[in-house]
């Protein structure tokens, strides 16, 4: 769960709203309907979708959403699982009385242990699943490319590289929206050298 609210969270912060219930929906489906972990990750989820809705003025859906979320965390501590539920709950509870609210402040950052969540927060591991989150809620990425840097990331990370490329790359994709396109096409560059060195190895054997 920890390795799940983390990635979800770093994910959201960046401002990828949309992209964010998938860290969660997963785990969310296979948990018992109304413990506290199901009631947690439900809210979260409903509350990215509301952030989601206001970002494309739909106040009917952000205020529907925002009510539900609200009503999921009630019943947790406003600490629960360290997360700011407390916080989101009140931002929820703005947005469910004036969905318009959301235009005028930004969503609450989602924190665990009183820090918000980076990229750079996170593993290496959590950081893959990161990258593959917000590929796979964009036409503009690849999969297979962002699969396949994770893939020579481990290999740097494992191998106790000096020069950690792969690794660089991934966190600054997930961590930097604005320049997200320019550094995927310098992943895809990377990427797409390292597969034809690959291959002309491979040839050697044919």
């Amino acid at each position: 769960m920890e390795r799940t609210l983390r990635v979800g969270a770093a994910v959201f912060n960046a401002g990828d709203y949309h992209a964010a219930h998938d860290a969660w929906e997963d785990e969310w489906l296979a948990l018992e309907d109304d413990t506290a972990d199901e009631r947690l990750l439900h809210g979260l989820i409903q509350y990215t979708a509301a952030v989601h809705h206001v970002r494309n003025r739909n106040w009917s859906g952000a205020q529907g959403l925002a009510t539900s979320a609200s009503e999921y965390l009630a019943a947790l501590p406003p600490d629960y699982r360290t997360v700011n539920v407390g916080g989101v709950r009140t931002y929820l509870d703005r947005l469910a009385a004036d969905p318009e609210f959301g235009e005028r402040a930004p969503p609450v950052p989602l924190t665990l242990d009183g820090t918000v969540v980076r990229a750079d927060d996170l593993s290496f591991e959590g950081i893959t699943d990161a990258a593959a989150i917000v590929a796979a809620d964009s036409e503009r990425f690849e999969e297979d490319v962002i699969a396949d840097a994770a893939t020579y990331g481990r290999e740097e990370v494992e191998s106790g590289a000096a020069v950690t490329r792969f690794v660089a790359l991934l966190f600054e994709f997930v961590g930097d929206r604005d320049q997200r396109s320019l550094i995927y096409q310098r992943l895809e560059q990377h990427v797409g050298r390292r597969r034809s060195r690959e291959d002309d190895v491979s040839d050697l054997f044919d």
